[in-house]
């Protein structure tokens, strides 16, 4: 999904937002012919994404900039790694500098922040999976950078999946059909390959959604005892997806429910940016 095209696309609405009319400061201050070398330093351990789209940052600016990766997307790295190393001209350099940062710090803090959640749930069966909660715009970036920290994506959008959800059931069924009856007749107008999921926050909600034959049901911020039974009421009839606040503190033990897939919202609208650093020595034009 993260194809160079779209990385370009991003990055250059990024740099276009950030020097509209070019940049003041380095086109000032800086000789048109000074050429630099700049290191991506981590400044904290953690677990690497957007090196292509660091990359696109100085290449879009200047092509003369080259870039070399010294480390793959979804490589844990340690405090002091160089991540890579840019050369080129300097003005270029200090013009990209900022967004290249901010894309490579936010989709690496994701990432980071995924792994984490990826290794309290080791050795269970449910997948962590990301939301719509998204940053506007970088959906795609954020969405590679859980699948870089080992997660997995949820539908990308509202058009390529359907989910059902409390809302949606309150405008069916206000004309007094069935939960059942209102799905069927819903879902009977998709194609046979759309996926239908349906939100309940009930125990006593599943059995009248099974009955209308959906793929996936998620059981919003249900309690461990109440995942545990909703995963019985289930029994393999559908894929089952917990979801509602969940936290690192406590998703092992929905985990242990024996839930097939946890929804974590933090995972995009809360991670922290890593700290990540570009360490810069600008060489002086020769005197000629």
């Amino acid at each position: 999904m993260l194809t160079p095209a779209v990385i370009d696309r991003v990055v250059a609405a990024a740099l276009a937002e950030d020097a509209p009319w070019g940049d003041l400061t380095s086109s000032a201050f800086i000789p048109d012919d000074a050429t630099a070398r700049a290191e991506l330093v981590a400044r904290e351990a953690g677990v690497a994404s957007g090196l292509a789209v660091f990359a696109a940052a100085f290449r879009l600016t200047d092509p003369a900039i080259t870039v070399t990766v010294l480390i793959e997307d979804g490589a844990p790295f340690a405090p002091g790694t160089v991540l890579a190393v840019v050369d080129g001209p300097a003005r270029g350099i200090l013009t990209a500098e900022r967004i290249g940062l901010n894309l490579m710090q936010r989709m690496s803090g994701i990432a980071t922040l995924t792994a984490r959640y990826v290794a309290e749930v080791a050795n269970t069966r449910a997948r962590i999976v990301d939301t719509r909660k998204t940053t506007p715009g970088l959906r795609v970036l954020e969405r590679q950078a859980v699948r870089d920290g080992g997660g997995h994506n949820h539908r990308f959008s509202l058009s390529d999946a359907v989910m059902v959800k409390d809302n949606h059931l309150a405008v069916l069924t206000a004309g007094g059909a069935s939960v059942t009856e209102a799905l069927r007749t819903a879902m009977s107008t998709l194609p046979h390959t759309t996926h239908v999921e349906v939100e309940v926050d009930r125990l006593d909600q599943i059995e009248p959604v099974l009955a209308a034959g959906v793929d996936t049901i998620m059981l919003d911020n249900f309690s461990p005892d109440d995942l545990r039974r909703g995963v019985a009421l289930i029994a393999g009839r559908a894929v089952v997806e917990a979801s509602g606040g969940v936290t690192l503190e406590t998703v092992r033990a929905i985990a242990e429910t024996g839930v097939d897939v946890i929804s974590v919202g933090a995972l995009t609208h809360s991670a922290r940016a890593l700290d990540l650093g570009l360490d810069i020595r600008i060489s002086a034009p020769d005197a000629g």
